[in-house]
């Protein structure tokens, strides 16, 4: 079958302003991500060692997402070309969408992990929910892709409403699964962390539902250039919204969990942990029997000497005291 008869939503021929709006989208969302990516890289050691699994998580998902939003606008950039002023579709336009897919199957999984990374589960339970919303998340993609993009090129409607719905199984079982870990972690945290782990769980969960909407569209109409440009527009938003407010949000819980820690003396942090311009516990160093041979020699003592005793910490300072013995 002609793939241009009827024309899937990637070939469609883009009227000069749709374009353009589609391209600001991608670089828009782009460099977003990008910039995400260098806060993420430099933002990491706020949290403590418990924790720092999400900025990890969050740290790849922005890096892997930024090589996608380049590699869409390369294709968007390429997949045209100016006629009669419009800009008429080529064979690259086709991979548009598929690179999208490809970025979903990697980060998706990862903001699973990243949630995760801050709740309250431990151990096999944690090991378990992890592989499971992982396991999920990539499966509710690849099935989504087949509906979307494999089967007759996305264009029957009886594969999109087939896979869409065993894509919705998957989704569904996301939902389920995240907010049970987050309503069992709730309890386990101060009132501040527990609403930014809730606002943060509603602004990944809302985002997710963007996408379902977007892919039902060519299950109830044929895509114009106009839907189309509403997709790509939709998609971009999502994204950033997904990757980045979401992600914001859950590093503001990583801090505000370490510093309960901290306070609570079940564990360290070398620096004083700050969320939103306010002091939320100063820096306290771990006992010199609790440090690695390997940094006692980086310090430049060995285990007969004490390099700091938790007890000695100064407070509104890194605590550093050295006594000799």
């Amino acid at each position: 079958m002609d793939p241009t008869d009827p024309p899937v939503p990637e070939l469609q021929t883009m009227p000069l302003g749709l374009y353009d709006v589609v391209q600001f989208a991608i670089l828009g969302a782009g460099f977003a991500l990008l910039a995400y990516f260098l806060y993420s890289l430099t933002s990491r050691d706020e949290v403590s060692a418990r924790y720092r699994p999400s900025s990890y998580a969050a740290l790849c998902l922005a890096a892997v997402a930024t090589v996608a939003y380049l590699l869409l606008y390369l294709d968007w950039d390429s997949g045209f070309r100016l006629e009669d002023g419009v800009y008429v579709p080529n064979e690259e336009a086709r991979t548009t969408e598929s690179t999208r897919y490809i970025d979903w199957s990697i980060t998706v999984p990862l903001l699973t992990v990243e949630l995760l990374a801050v709740c309250s589960l431990t151990g096999a339970a944690a090991r378990r929910l992890r592989s499971s919303t992982m396991a999920a998340a990539f499966l509710m993609i690849v099935t989504g892709y087949l509906g979307a993009q494999v089967l007759d090129q996305g264009r029957d409607r009886v594969a999109l409403v087939v896979w869409g719905l065993i894509s919705t199984a998957f989704f569904a079982y996301l939902y389920v699964a995240l907010i049970g870990a987050v309503r069992r972690s709730l309890p386990t945290m101060g009132p501040e962390a527990a609403v930014s782990l809730r606002n943060a769980t509603i602004v990944l969960l809302s985002s997710f539902g963007i996408y379902p909407l977007v892919y039902a569209v060519p299950v109830f109409a044929d895509v114009t250039p106009a839907w189309f440009t509403a997709m790509q527009v939709g998609y971009s938003a999502a994204d950033v919204v997904a990757k980045i407010g979401f992600g914001v949000l859950v590093h503001k819980v990583a801090k505000l969990r370490t510093a309960e820690d901290v306070a609570a003396g079940v564990d360290t942090h070398p620096e004083p942990v700050w969320s939103s311009n306010v002091h939320k516990s100063d820096g306290v160093l771990p006992e010199v029997g609790r440090i690695a041979p390997a940094l006692l020699d980086r310090l430049g003592t060995s285990p007969g000497r004490e390099v700091l005793r938790r007890s000695d910490a100064v407070p509104g300072a890194a605590g550093r005291r050295r006594e000799d013995t």
